[in-house]
């Protein structure tokens, strides 16, 4: 599923940056050191807020044409496209499937200990991902 949604864009009066809201996904704004960056990191944003919504079983909110939306003085608007089924490929919650070699000793240790591999490996990596993503 592909979507687009229009984002105000704001340039930074002091350096090449822009500041980006998505009016539509209330809470929704990234930024980027140049206007290429700053696409990016707004779809990647928007993305991930469409995403949350839909994993939640929430409806999405509709997009504003884009002659709708009135940014603030020195603003304008652009459309972000949102790769949906791509995004969810890479950031969602949907289980995959991966397959992991280890020694035999390691395996008979865990066999007798119940020792489930997903999970563990889940928890580890998640911590990992908590530590490095505050």
């Amino acid at each position: 599923m592909k979507l687009t949604y229009p984002a105000c864009f704001y340039k930074d009066d002091e350096s090449d940056a822009y500041g980006v809201e998505v009016p539509d996904l209330p809470g929704c704004a990234s930024g980027g050191k140049d206007l290429t960056e700053a696409i990016l990191m707004a779809t990647d944003a928007a993305s991930g807020w469409i995403l949350g919504e839909l994993e939640d079983g929430q409806p999405i909110p509709k997009p504003s044409a884009p002659h709708e939306i009135k940014p603030e003085d020195g603003g304008f608007v652009s459309l972000l496209v949102l790769d949906m089924d791509e995004y969810a490929k890479n950031h969602g919650n949907e289980a995959v499937r991966k397959e992991i070699t280890v020694p035999a000793w390691i395996n008979t240790f865990a066999q007798t200990r119940h020792i489930d591999y997903s999970q563990l490996v889940q928890q580890q990596i998640a911590e990992m991902y908590a530590h490095h993503h505050p």
